[in-house]
Formats: structure tokens, sequence, C-alpha cells
């Protein structure tokens, strides 16, 4: 079965919950999706029974401290684990991989340096590069960010379901809004990870337009005229968590058809 496990769902600055990043999972694969902003990674994992041993595949998508920083303590702890055994796969652009490689030239020791040569391997990607990890199909591409290069990803996974015996898509668009360059990647998807920093209704509070971020009612919009089937929403603000799943799901409503998933921190999501 292919699945989703939010291990955060917050924004950068947010305290209550953890910063967005997630796992995705099919029949033989689990890959970990950013690793937020710092060790709160090690307490997620543990929540959800996962070792830092089960971890072979980490997709960052850019290099802002809420998803980069605890990709530093998920390679640190791979270093160190008696147990690990095979190889950590590290995926990013350019810049990601220079801002690991300088933290952990910095602040490891050279023990640790030295598994980090022997376990880690950091696969420097470009727009539109296409590659597997193990039983998925990933196209990542440029999200056209103004602030910090970051690349989403279009993923096929294992048909779980389908009878006709098509991958499932799974498209996930970053941390910032759709770039419509990148249309060909999301049109038609099964799934869509889209952020919500907030809903419309309250955009006069959190401004999420000033932050190069999007509402839940755009995030509906969006997967109206891509003509996807599910909408996972993410990266949201923490003040209305009482609320978020009701209210979001409801605001995206208005123009979406499909299913709209507003997760918790922890919660599975089956694609």
């Amino acid at each position: 079965m292919n699945k989703i496990t939010m291990l955060g769902t917050g924004n950068a600055t947010v305290s209550q919950i953890y910063n967005t990043c997630f796992l995705l999972k099919t029949p033989s694969t689990l890959m970990l999706v950013d690793a937020g902003g710092g060790n709160g990674i090690l307490a997620q994992l543990k929540k959800v029974n996962v070792q830092i041993s089960d971890i072979h595949h980490l997709f960052v998508t850019h290099a802002h401290t809420d998803h980069v920083l605890g990709v530093i303590w998920v390679i640190r702890m791979v270093a160190q684990c008696n147990g690990y055994e095979g190889l950590l796969h590290v995926y990013g652009n350019d810049k990601v991989m220079k801002v690991i490689k300088t933290i952990i030239g910095m602040i490891l020791a050279k023990k640790q340096l030295a598994k980090v040569a022997e376990r880690v391997v950091l696969h420097q990607l470009e727009d539109g590069d296409c590659f597997e990890v193990g039983d998925m199909k990933l196209e990542c591409f440029d999200i056209q960010s103004t602030k910090e290069k970051q690349f989403g990803f279009r993923a096929e996974l294992p048909s779980s379901s389908d009878e006709s015996g098509k991958p499932l898509v799974l498209a996930c668009l970053g941390d910032e809004p759709y770039n419509e360059q990148n249309r060909r990647y999301i049109v038609g998807a099964d799934w869509m990870m889209c952020e919500a920093f907030c809903l419309y209704a309250d955009r006069d509070t959190f401004k999420p337009y000033e932050k190069c971020h999007s509402t839940a009612l755009d995030a509906g919009k969006l997967a109206e005229e891509l003509g996807v089937k599910n909408l996972i929403l993410y990266h949201t603000e923490e003040k209305t968590l009482a609320n978020r799943k009701e209210n979001y799901t409801r605001e995206a409503a208005e123009n979406f058809k499909g299913r709209i998933f507003v997760p918790d921190d922890l919660e599975v999501i089956e694609l």
C-alpha cells in the first residue's frame, strides 16, 4: 500500500507543531521528504516507529532552515548508527548540496565525517531530472521561487488498486505558489500536495501573499484547474489548529470537487 505520513505540517515559525516534512512509502520503498528545522525530526520518526536504519532515501526541496537543518541530524545519526546497513541517498539541487556539505563539514567530528563518506551519497539534481528511488519513478522540477532555489517533484508510484495497472501519480509542489511553467508535471495527477499558509478569509491577519505563499482557497482553485483528484494541504500557520482541518477543508472545497486532506502532524494518508 502507498501512503504518506506527515511528520510535520507547520510553516517555518511554528512551535506547537513540527515544520513540514513527510514520509512517502510504497510496498517496498521509504523516502523522507525534508526533515524540518532541527533534531525534532528524531522525535517525530520515533513516534511513527521509523528507525534511522530504515531511511535510505531523502529528498530535500530547498535549503531554508525549516527544511534542511533536520537533514543534518539525519545524516549525523546515520553516521553514528551502529546498525546502519547500506547507503543513505540524499537528493537535492546545487544550493541544497552546498549547504549540507558546508554545515556537516563545519560541525561534525572527523570520525563522523569518515562515516558520512562511507554511508551517504549526495545526488545533485538539475531541473527536469528523472531518477528512480526503489519502486518510485521521480521527476524533479524547479518551482521558480523568487526567494530560494527549490525543487518539487512528480512521483509515479506502484498502482495499488487501479486494474489498468497505471502508476499512481503524486505531485509535490514545494512550499511556495504554483508556477504555470510546471503544469505538465502536475496536471491530471492523482494527488497534489500544496502549501496553504492560511485561509483566504484570514489573509489580512497572516499576510500570505507578502510572504510568497498561498491560501486554502487558492489551493482549491488550482486543484480544480489542473484536474487533480485529491488535494493535500500543508505548511500552514498554527494559530487556528483547533479548527484548521474543518475550516481549511471548507474553504478549499468552495472551488475543488475532489477529496481534500488537511492532515495533522503524524497523520497517515493512504494513497
